[in-house]
């Protein structure tokens, strides 16, 4: 058996050459892949709707990754630096990264010459009464066998380079997807911070004027003793406070179902955590960089990701041309068999060594079908390519068209509210003074919190729209953070170590065993 071993260890010099010669792609092919040339589209030059929001110095000229820095809210920072952390769907986008990486691995494997070695032995005995058995021969025997096999297919139309291709490419794109999910995940994490802020300043609003409209009950209550008032303006009153109060209960339970989405974004159980009302929305003025329409094809992950399938649909005609050409493949294999024990020896020893060409000659039009489906598909990527740049242009104007637009009526809103307050206050001076009805002063009252709550959800709506002006601009991504070609090999051909993981590529990396500190969700997230 050692004797086996080393002649297994003096020919595995000849099998590794032609290896490594064959991951270098040193076998000669020829690509019947067409050329691929991305889209290039007119579009124009500047956006039509304009942002109320400052532009950036020049030497700024891209969204920074940690964008919602720009709002200067210190728990919108810690929450969303918890999602990027902790998020189960983030994670698992980064997951299926890795699998794409090593489906591309698999894929790559085919073209390389593929080696296997067999060791076996056997005992038997032959019956006495055996027909025709040859006298003086032992009924009890044994067979040792050892050898091997090697196959190698060397694509010479390229079909299985192009298959790794396609899912090179794949893998990319699995890639722009991660980019996609965290910054979507980052964007509906600002959108639902800001409702819930939008709520806690309605909450305030509502409080507030609760607490009004009961002093005013109890003025007119003690008016009515007095036979002052009527009882029709004290059931105007109470009619007022229960409506608003109906209206505040309706206002915290959807201010705790958008903390429990927060929560769920941030990889915690709902009762666990809590975000701290405040009675003050503030909309932020920052600088936002000036982004021209012609870079927001190189900053937007969908648009990127849309761009690799194109690739892998190019790849795939080359794979269906392939089909038209003959299919070569090698293969060799041999060994040592004895009924003894001198296994190793020219006597004993067993080879076979060959090779298949085949080329289909009539298959109904099958291969035909192939490849005008696979350029039908290509084309389908195309106009799918373009509608993901269109749907980007669109984004991009909406969030342009109602910032604008929500910052004007934001402010004419702060002026509403300004007017509606002095009318209030003037009518209360006047019901005072017995010059003014009930019905005035509810009338009064009803404008001013009508104008206080459409002033705070028009900012809110600002704010959520902001967020999506930055998203629908990339958020801070870039198409130079999609891994190069090189990059996405999860490990070496060679490697039989350390597969737990592949190194981050494009800087994504998984927490590969490290996922215990996130498997406690009751842990306290007061904020």
């Amino acid at each position: 058996m050692s004797r086996l071993l080393r002649s297994c260890r003096q020919c595995s010099g000849p099998v590794l050459l032609v290896l490594s010669l064959s991951a270098c792609n040193w076998f000669p092919a020829v690509d019947l892949a067409p050329r691929y040339d991305p889209p290039q589209y007119v579009v124009p030059a500047s956006w039509k709707g304009a942002s109320p929001f400052v532009e950036a110095k020049p030497s700024d000229g891209e969204l920074r990754p940690d964008w919602w820095k720009l709002f200067n809210d210190p728990i919108l920072n810690e929450i969303e630096e918890q999602a990027m952390a902790a998020n189960p769907d983030l994670q698992a986008a980064a997951e299926r990264f890795v699998q794409a990486r090593d489906v591309m691995m698999r894929a790559r494997s085919q073209y390389l010459p593929h080696v296997g070695l067999g060791i076996g032995a056997s005992g038997n005995k032959e019956s006495v009464d055996k027909l025709f058995r040859p006298p003086n021969i032992s009924e009890f025997g044994g067979t040792m066998y050892g050898g091997g096999l090697a196959s190698w297919e060397p694509d010479f139309w390229s079909a299985l380079r192009n298959a790794t291709r396609v899912e090179l490419y794949r893998a990319e794109e699995r890639a722009a997807d991660y980019g996609l999910a965290r910054l979507s995940l980052q964007a509906e994490i600002g959108a639902n911070y800001f409702r819930l802020r939008g709520y806690d300043a309605q909450t305030a609003i509502y409080t507030q004027s609760i607490a009004l409209y009961r002093e005013s009950l109890n003025l007119i209550k003690d008016q009515f003793a007095g036979a002052i008032a009527s009882a029709l303006d004290v059931a105007r009153v109470e009619s007022l406070l229960f409506s608003t109060e109906t209206k505040l209960a309706q206002i915290e339970g959807q201010r705790q179902v958008t903390e429990q989405a927060i929560a769920i974004l941030v990889n915690m159980a709902p009762t666990s955590f809590t975000i701290k009302p405040v009675d003050d929305l503030r909309v932020a003025n920052f600088a936002m960089p000036r982004t021209i329409p012609s870079t927001l094809l190189e900053r937007r992950p969908d648009i990127a990701g849309m761009e690799r399938q194109m690739a892998q649909a190019n790849r795939e005609i080359g794979i269906a041309r392939a089909a038209f050409f003959p299919d070569v493949r090698f293969s060799a294999g041999g060994g040592f068999e004895d009924s003894g024990f001198s296994l190793i020896k020219l006597a004993t020893s067993f080879w076979a060594y060959g090779s298949t060409v085949s080329l289909p000659l009539f298959q109904g039009g099958y291969r035909r079908a192939q490849l005008q489906q696979a350029w039908s598909a290509y084309r389908e990527t195309e106009d799918r390519y373009r509608s993901t740049v269109l749907n980007a242009f669109r984004e991009v104007e909406n969030g342009l068209s109602l910032t604008n637009r929500l910052s004007l009526a934001a402010d004419r809103q702060d002026a509403a509210v300004g007017a509606t307050l002095r009318t209030q206050n003037l009518t209360m001076e006047l019901y005072l003074g017995g010059l003014a009805s009930s019905l005035e002063l509810i009338y009064a009252q009803v404008a001013t919190l009508t104008a206080r709550i459409d002033a705070v959800q028009i900012k809110a709506e600002l704010l959520a729209n902001s967020v999506a002006l930055i998203r629908a601009l990339g958020g801070g991504w870039n198409r130079k953070q999609l891994p190069a070609d090189e990059e996405i090999q999860p490990f070496g051909t060679f490697q039989y170590i350390n597969l737990d993981k592949p190194p981050p590529a494009g800087g994504i990396d998984v927490n590969a065993g490290k996922n215990r500190p996130h498997h406690d969700l009751t842990k306290s997230g007061a904020r």
